[in-house]
């Protein structure tokens, strides 16, 4: 199908999507072409609202989850609103298109005894290895930041004198994440340990791998799920998991929903909200405990 080079250009230096959601955009559109050229479809102005509900119908029975398929349409919709921005469209067919309802899905949290035990009960090994590591563990809870955030962050970012990270997110929009003291003090140890094991490397990252190279994401993913798994009997074990631990801690402890929503980088306050949950279920469960008539 036409189009699609601009597209997907489109989305790298107008709206600035990472290079991971242009994947993903890329595979859920690819499936997409491949459905249309099955059906002998060939040009864009041919697709209907009745095409994509097919479409929609020939993935769930196929098995694809209720979430995965509302993901693949709201893709089609930032691509027809593309086409009809390059006048290819006058209408975008995906945009009455309902799709199947799904579970609220509650985010999964490390209690905050379980994150101060792996903090300080964990031993972590000895020379550069243990404290990146353990500045990996430390980041993701006193910061929030996404997996993507932390593999990317510089050196320049970090303002130790004022006491400041600048972190940049989905579609390189930045926010301010303050440093506590504490994370100072590791920050600064990390990198003494760092210039000391690479005295001769000069590399833009934080994080470097035990041969001074950037560290990747598949990397950090195991180091978490590895220490993670000592204190947490949690299903998913990711950095993500300690990125809703951070939300979820703040909240618990009576932080501004706004706030939060401005720390982790949120675009609107509905992505925050889902950690009302769980403190609600907090709630709940003190109210039924202790008042005498529940």
């Amino acid at each position: 199908m036409q189009h699609l080079n601009s597209f997907y250009k489109y989305l790298e230096f107008e709206r600035r999507n990472s290079v991971h959601t242009i994947t993903a955009y890329k595979n859920d559109v690819g499936q997409f072409c491949q459905y249309l050229e099955d059906e002998r479809i060939k040009l864009w102005e041919d697709v209907s609202s009745k095409v994509i509900r097919l479409w929609m119908v020939n993935m769930l029975d196929k098995g694809v989850s209720a979430r995965s398929v509302q993901r693949k349409v709201s893709t089609l919709k930032v691509l027809f609103r593309f086409l009809i921005r390059e006048e290819v469209l006058e209408l975008n067919p995906a945009e009455k298109v309902i799709t199947p309802k799904i579970p609220k899905r509650l985010p999964v949290f490390v209690k905050e005894t379980e994150m101060d035990n792996l903090l300080d009960g964990v031993k972590f090994e000895e020379g550069y290895q243990g404290v990146r590591n353990r500045l990996i563990i430390d980041v993701f809870y006193f910061t929030g930041m996404r997996l993507s955030e932390l593999v990317d962050l510089k050196l320049s970012q970090i303002d130790l004198a004022g006491d400041i990270i600048k972190v940049y997110g989905k579609r390189k929009k930045e926010r301010i994440i303050p440093i506590t003291k504490e994370l100072k003090l590791a920050i600064v140890g990390y990198i003494k340990e760092r210039n000391n094991c690479f005295p001769n490397v000069e590399n833009v990252y934080v994080f470097l791998t035990d041969k001074g190279m950037p560290i990747y994401h598949k990397m950090v993913y195991r180091i978490v799920n590895r220490y993670l798994n000592v204190v947490s009997t949690v299903q998913k074990k990711s950095p993500h998991v300690i990125r809703h631990s951070f939300a979820t801690a703040l909240l618990n402890r009576g932080a501004d929903l706004n706030a939060i929503k401005e720390l982790l980088g949120h675009a609107n306050l509905a992505a925050t909200e889902i950690y009302t949950h769980n403190s609600y279920e907090k709630i709940n469960a003190i109210y039924k405990q202790a008042h005498p008539r529940a």
